[in-house]
């Protein structure tokens, strides 16, 4: 996948075609025809926009594209994603998979706009301050390491459903306070409903106007939205009729308490449907993000097992005696830090981002009209062999602090960036380290051989028949 060095130029990218012009408006090159025209090529697949973004790759630092009216353009240069996301950010709206996925978030921190996602990051903020994350580190480790006792030396796991199920227990403690209930698991197998209908909802044609439709796509995703917010409204109501809220330290309990009275806040608590869409996004964020981090780590370890070696070098280095990991070894876990990097930089879980031009803007040397949408791929940038040579290669040492100096800023942005930059990246980095250390200080893993695993990318990058690996004890 991706580009080798030997097929760019100086510049980094192949020598592309001239740009093209329309009117005052000013294109990379790109698909001759309208997308739809290629439906029968082997880029053209609606349950995987990497093939065809991998395809585009050959037009250089941009490709341009259209799908009937519309005008696309894919973004692969650190400095041009840099302006969209940065520089010119007023520029830019949220493209139309974000707002699809209002139908299912509501007004949550990923699809809100304005002051309404100000709002929420205002009042959300506070639960990612590093007092409130300390509280959450020894949770974390007493949950990875109860999975870790579980474990059969020699057995066959799908390593990446064992992930699923690590981060729900510790989503179920640090969002709701509690342990993985039926209404946990509720919440979990319908949003897996919904994710399994994502690819749908956004390719769809204004498919906010047919959720009443006979459609059995839209009737399967009524009955799960509902169940969902029944079983959400419920846990609110009774947090909120908790005469001794106090004594909860969970994500639910801060929204319910919380008054937007930072500055420039109104003052006001948050409303039922406003807590529900915030709880939402965090539990998609906090969980499906890290299980599917942690899933392609384990698959990287296995494929390379020098890697793997070193990993339990540096946990026996410095978790001397086989003690628990805290928070304080954090910064102590270098090469653990440095394997999670890498394996995001592979396999990043939120793979792409999107954004709609709201007026006519230049970027780089385009010169693009309203109502572009213009995408850029974490799964594509990360593999541009200017930043990292042998992008292929699982290579943590990519991730040393004096190599991780030399590139542009947006070469690697696994969190995405700018104000819209996930909210939850440090309590995300915590739990990664965390579990992965606490688990892998007592196991390794080999790959089963002849297995088929595929990139699924939806909302965040799963492996499509997950990850079958023997789990080997180290002591």
């Amino acid at each position: 996948m991706g580009l080798n060095a030997s097929d760019v130029d100086s510049s980094g990218f192949p020598d592309p075609p001239a740009v093209v012009r329309r009117g005052e408006y000013v294109y990379p090159p790109g698909l001759r025809f309208n997308l739809p025209f290629y439906r029968f090529h082997r880029f053209f697949d609606p349950t995987n926009p990497i093939l065809l973004f991998e395809h585009l790759q050959r037009y250089g630092r941009a490709a341009h594209y259209r799908i009937l009216l519309r005008d696309v353009v894919l973004l692969n240069d650190p400095a041009d994603i840099g302006e969209v996301l940065i520089d010119k950010a007023a520029f830019f709206g949220k493209d139309r998979t974000q707002k699809r996925m209002k139908i299912l978030l509501g007004e949550g921190m990923i699809t809100s706009d304005g002051e309404a996602h100000n709002r929420g990051r205002r009042i959300a903020a506070p639960a990612f301050h590093r007092r409130r994350i300390e509280r959450y580190a020894a949770q974390i480790v007493e949950i990875a390491d109860a999975l870790r006792v579980q474990w059969m030396p020699g057995a066959e796991l799908n390593i990446a459903a064992e992930m699923m199920r690590l981060a729900l227990q510790i989503t179920a403690r640090t969002l709701f306070d509690t342990e993985v209930t039926p209404e946990i698991h509720e919440i979990n197998d319908q949003v897996n409903v919904v994710m399994d209908l994502y690819n749908f909802l956004v390719a769809f044609p204004r498919a906010e106007l047919f959720l009443n439709s006979p459609l059995p796509q839209m009737r399967r995703f009524r009955a799960a939205k509902k169940r969902l917010d029944e079983v959400v409204d419920g846990m609110i109501r009774a947090r909120r009729a908790d005469a001794n809220l106090d004594r909860h330290a969970d994500l639910l309990s801060m929204l319910v308490a919380a008054r937007d009275d930072q500055a420039g806040g109104d003052g006001l608590k948050l409303d039922g449907q406003q807590i529900r869409d915030q709880v939402l996004t965090l539990f998609l964020a906090g969980f499906e993000t890290v299980a599917n981090a942690l899933a392609w780590t384990w698959m990287l370890l296995g494929k390379n097992p020098e890697a793997e070696s070193r990993l339990h070098a540096e946990l026996d280095a410095v978790l001397g005696g086989g003690r628990l990991p805290t928070l304080e070894d954090i910064p102590r876990l270098e090469y653990t830090g440095m394997v999670l990097s890498e394996s995001m930089r592979l396999y990043p879980p939120a793979w792409a981002m999107g954004r709609e031009v709201l007026e006519d803007v230049s970027i780089g040397p385009y010169r693009l009209r309203k109502g572009t949408m213009v995408f850029f791929s974490q799964y594509i940038v990360h593999r541009d062999p200017r930043w990292f040579p042998e992008p292929e290669r699982f290579r943590p040492e990519r991730f040393a602090p004096a190599a991780r100096s030399g590139r542009p800023r947006f070469a690697y942005f696994p969190f995405g960036g700018g104000g819209r930059q996930c909210i939850g990246e440090s309590f995300a980095w915590m739990e990664a380290v965390l579990a992965l250390a606490t688990i892998a200080q007592r196991w390794r893993v080999e790959l089963v051989p002849a297995q088929n695993i595929e990139l699924q990318p939806k909302i965040t990058l799963r492996p499509k028949n997950g990850i079958q690996v023997r789990v080997m004890r180290r002591d």
